[in-house]
């Protein structure tokens, strides 16, 4: 019975990977060891998109990773995400708060990277465990234009908790294993039309 519970409680955490503003004082020396590190991670993003290839602009490469690093920090304060990850879904699914699974991080970025209309960078979605026991997560993937989505980076908000950016080279990644979103939902209506029709030939029988 314990085990049962405790497997209800995962589950309802983490289903949909997928409130109020919570103001928090924060000492000024851990408030510039924040921008410090904020700046850090900007800094290896920047690089790491430049490293996708020769035609990437080193401008957008720059401006990308900033976003990706601070907008969802801002995201994390406007949704009252102070939480780990799974906390949150189940406040999100509880309608406790008003966003914070992974398809709102991932969709969220994306519309916030497209306005920045990109010449050298491409951006894709991607999903992990579709058919598997593990709960599905979704992420935003950004390639060098015109490159396989499996060759670009996988910057994910989500997974540390709080809007902290993670980010890894996709074929890296060691904890997901990602094929693109349109992959996942071509297979997903395949299921569901052959599931449709094997319940028709049963009820004409």
């Amino acid at each position: 019975m314990r085990q049962l519970l405790l497997s209800v409680i995962v589950a309802l955490g983490l289903a949909g990977c997928g409130g109020a503003l919570v103001e928090q004082t924060v000492p000024q020396t851990l408030a510039f060891a924040q921008v410090d590190a904020e700046e850090t991670k900007i800094a290896e993003l920047t690089e790491m998109l430049l490293r996708l290839g020769p035609g990437v602009d080193p401008e957008e490469a720059a401006r990308v990773a900033r976003i990706a690093v601070e907008e969802p920090l801002v995201w994390a304060k406007q949704w009252g995400v102070v939480d780990a990850p799974i906390i949150h879904n189940m406040q999100v699914n509880s309608g406790r708060k008003p966003r914070g699974l992974c398809k709102h991080w991932a969709e969220d970025l994306q519309q916030r990277l497209k306005r920045e209309n990109l010449q050298s960078l491409d951006l894709h979605r991607a999903i992990a465990n579709y058919d598997s026991i593990l709960i599905e997560h979704s992420t935003l993937i950004v390639s060098a234009k015109g490159a396989a989505w499996d060759q670009g980076i996988v910057v994910d908000p989500w997974r540390l908790g709080q809007g902290q950016l993670y980010f890894t080279p996709v074929k890296k990644d060691p904890k997901y294993r990602w094929l693109e979103r349109s992959q996942v939902f071509a297979i997903k209506r395949e299921r569901k039309a052959r599931k449709a029709e094997r319940e028709a030939r049963s009820g004409q029988g």
